[in-house]
């Protein structure tokens, strides 16, 4: 199982964008995900379907 940093509010990390230049050098530039992949497609649907729930229940809340 492979480990990475994790940055942004996952991470824990709630620095101002102007400290965000320096931790960028911690953030590998290389990704290697496939965009055509049939996988990496279902993981995105799956995600944006998760999202758009997660926004109609936040919505909803407030009326």
């Amino acid at each position: 199982m492979s480990e990475r940093q994790g940055s942004g509010a996952a991470g824990g990390n709630s620095k101002t964008s102007g400290a965000q230049d320096a931790s960028k050098k911690d953030v590998p530039e290389d990704f290697d995900i496939d965009m055509d992949a049939p996988e990496t497609e279902k993981a995105a649907v799956a995600i944006q379907s998760q999202f758009r729930k997660f926004q109609k229940k936040k919505n909803d809340d407030k009326s």
